[in-house]
């Protein structure tokens, strides 16, 4: 049975264009995959704890010399680790915060990072190896290419580095772009460029999900 694993990260809830657009993806896979389970992990609503000395050194402790604290912390990281592996497809959600991803996102991605078991190597084919991967990233401005801030995108550059990391060899991105021109009259000037580009998001999304 077909399995995705549905992961937001905006802190926006309802206001939140990545959602939106990651919802209608969902929507799409349900559609193809009617008897298909879909995992919704809200990064925002339950954020991931950030890496400590507690976790690092569990993975590194044989099981039975670890400390109950350790076993506690390796154990959530296992989880989300296992929620990965279980699923054929991963929709992520990436909105830009102060040119970065969400701290929430960052943590997340540090709990699945484990050199020698999700990381791929000449052993190893990586976590992500053979998953679908589709990353919804929004932008309240613009960054591409001739844009004024063109090269301040630290947000795709970084997931493309790390998914192929783990392994993922099938990866697109959607984009929205000009997220703030319908909420800030200083950027109205850009709503056309925001309306057609979630509109493109939409279109991405619903081909990308019945491939």
């Amino acid at each position: 049975m077909a399995h995705l694993l549905h992961l937001d990260s905006s802190l926006a809830g309802d206001n939140s264009v990545s959602r939106a657009v990651a919802r209608e993806y969902v929507a799409n896979w349900q559609e193809k995959h009617p008897d298909g389970t879909v995992t919704h992990r809200d990064l925002a609503a339950a954020p991931p704890a950030h890496l400590d000395w507690t976790v690092v050194s569990a993975g590194m402790t044989p099981e039975d010399q670890r400390t109950p604290e350790q076993t506690e912390a390796f154990k959530a990281r296992l989880g989300y680790i296992g929620e990965v592996t279980a699923a054929d497809e991963v929709v992520i959600t990436a909105p830009m915060y102060n040119w970065s991803l969400p701290t929430t996102l960052k943590a997340w991605i540090d709990q699945l990072i484990f050199v020698g078991v999700t990381v791929a190597d000449a052993d190893n084919p990586g976590l992500f190896h053979g998953k679908k991967v589709t990353v919804v990233t929004t932008q309240g401005g613009s960054y591409a290419p001739g844009a004024p801030k063109e090269g301040w995108n630290h947000v795709s550059p970084y997931l493309a580095h790390v998914l192929e990391a783990l392994g993922a060899d099938n990866v697109e991105f959607v984009n929205v772009e000009m997220t703030l021109s319908v909420v800030n009259p200083a950027l109205a000037q850009f709503t056309d460029v925001f309306h057609a580009s979630r509109a493109s998001a939409s279109e991405a999304v619903k081909t990308r999900a019945l491939v």
